[in-house]
């Protein structure tokens, strides 16, 4: 398979949308459309905006799709999805997905919700669901709900069914976690998450990543995966190198440490959240990020 053929599908590289706040935790939007745009330049071959990286439980349903319509507007016709079942019951997350759709969306990604334990559960949720989207839908193991993880027979029961096309993995396991997927993927696309085993998944044939380093980063996964898919191993792993020090750089006081990289590479975001606002970078970990950030710029990683 040509992997590069992937990307004109649901493969390839996404880029997870960081929300942009005011001091005040409103959120910024004309920034956001700027940060949007910036992921573009940077290589994304998709937008995830509405995902775990937007801190998408602390916001709104308005204030999600209102990200959403933002993110299409300024993707220069690079696919965008979105999570649309965030809503508490059933009618409601039937009203979500349309106004998710109503944005313009390629597709919609819904939750694993705590069905994880319950194949039969899962499989006709997810499913039910679907049936009532007129996009593509894509599921995710949202980590921010327990027994998130789906099994994969019942991944390949709603490929089988037609259902999805595609997961974002976050078992962070090879054997008993994401190969259960490949196994039964089909025409679908199973996208890692974690990324110490990035290049081993890729191998394993997984057709994307979405993670978190690509919100500040994109474009270094970018270079692992074109260098994957045309067959240079040797340069992959050195860009897998590099991926697992920005994954480990940014991993204390995510989200607000990859938002204080991207304003260091010149989209002026507040190193601030809502989630886990108590939370504070030290003075320390900013001096860790930015020494990161001057040697990336040295060594080429960043262009600033």
């Amino acid at each position: 398979m040509n992997l590069h053929e992937l990307e004109k599908g649901w493969g390839g590289v996404y880029s997870l949308l960081l929300t942009p706040y005011k001091e005040d935790l409103s959120i910024d939007y004309d920034l956001y459309a700027e940060y949007v745009q910036w992921q573009v330049a940077q290589g994304a071959h998709h937008l995830f905006s509405v995902c775990g990286s937007s801190e998408m439980t602390t916001l709104t349903l308005d204030e999600r799709v209102k990200c959403a319509s933002i993110a299409v507007k300024n993707s220069a016709g690079h696919k965008v999805i979105a999570t649309a079942n965030l809503e508490p019951g059933w009618e409601m997350q039937l009203e979500e997905i349309r106004r998710m759709e109503d944005t313009g969306v390629d597709a919609l990604v819904f939750v694993t919700k705590s069905y994880g334990n319950d194949d039969p559960r899962m499989v006709g949720y997810i499913g039910e669901l679907a049936s009532h989207a007129t996009k593509p839908v894509l599921v995710y193991e949202f980590p921010g709900y327990p027994n998130n993880k789906m099994s994969g027979a019942a991944y390949g029961q709603l490929v089988a069914d037609g259902a999805i096309k595609g997961i974002k993995d976050t078992t962070c396991l090879m054997e008993g976690g994401i190969c259960d997927k490949l196994a039964v993927q089909g025409d679908s696309c199973v996208l890692q998450a974690n990324i110490p085993y990035l290049l081993e998944a890729y191998e394993a044939g997984a057709r994307g990543v979405i993670a978190t380093p690509s919100t500040c980063g994109v474009g270094i996964l970018r270079r692992m995966w074109d260098s994957f898919a045309d067959g240079d191993l040797d340069k992959a792993r050195e860009y897998h190198a590099q991926v697992c020090s920005l994954s480990d750089v940014i991993d204390n006081g995510f989200c607000a440490s990859a938002k204080y990289l991207v304003s260091l590479q010149g989209i002026p975001f507040l190193p601030v959240t809502r989630e886990h606002a108590e939370r504070r970078i030290s003075p320390q970990g900013f001096k860790n990020l930015r020494v990161w950030h001057d040697a990336a710029v040295r060594n080429g990683i960043f262009e600033k």
